[in-house]
């Protein structure tokens, strides 16, 4: 019973990362894509 429990907390905590990493990606990516439009707005 107890190592299911630590099997279930370990699965849930590495879902959690996993989502946060991905949140994270996405807002990088979106950083740079605003950031090459203004390079690309300048240069015009």
């Amino acid at each position: 019973m107890k190592k299911t429990r630590l099997l279930t907390l370990t699965a849930l905590i590495a879902i959690g990362f996993g989502l946060a990493a991905c949140e994270t990606v996405d807002g990088a990516g979106r950083d740079i894509e605003h950031a090459g439009e203004a390079v690309q707005d300048a240069a015009n």
